[in-house]
């Protein structure tokens, strides 16, 4: 039915996956993770971990633009503006972290958002890999450890360290 004409230009056609990832390459293009390691390869194993999980087109779009918003990377505007589904929005506003927002906030947006939950899944098991950790020193390895299953806890995620290493439930 065309009972409704559009209140601006005519429809873009989606961003396809390739467009998407693309786009978020050119983003980060010269960032960096915490082992110095392109962030592109961060975005890549995030939307590969979400593919593997089940996770949708718009769920792997999502996991590309994870931390864009985030980062600087792309504005909230354009996020708002482009020709992604609103779903996919949805999912990267949701894992957008805010200046000062309490980890519980931020957990629980993400389990108000559908969908998120696997990306943010996806996104804390690359965080997590051991080989990834590995390169960190001793400290940061810690604490990222520790940030990352408190996250996993929050978002009731089942703890995935191998057996006869839990360690106490809390550290302070």
């Amino acid at each position: 039915m065309s009972h409704s004409p559009a209140p601006t230009s005519p429809p873009t056609p989606p961003l396809s996956l390739a467009d998407v990832e693309a786009t978020a390459r050119a983003a980060h293009a010269g960032q960096t993770d915490k082992a110095g390691r392109p962030y592109a390869e961060h975005l890549r194993a995030v939307a590969e971990g979400v593919r593997a999980r089940g996770g949708d087109d718009e769920q792997i779009a999502a996991a590309w633009l994870h931390d864009a918003v985030e980062d600087d990377a792309l504005s909230e505007r354009w996020l708002r503006e482009a020709a992604l589904s609103p779903r996919t929005k949805d999912v990267v506003l949701a894992l957008t972290k805010r200046a000062g927002e309490p980890p519980e906030a931020y957990a629980a947006r993400i389990l108000a958002t559908p969908g998120a939950r696997l990306v943010k899944e996806a996104d804390l098991a690359h965080n997590a890999d051991p080989a990834r950790l590995a390169v960190l020193d001793a400290a940061t390895r810690t604490r990222l450890t520790e940030k990352y299953a408190r996250m996993r806890a929050l978002l009731g995620l089942a703890d995935q360290n191998p057996a006869g290493t839990e360690g106490p439930a809390s550290s302070g």
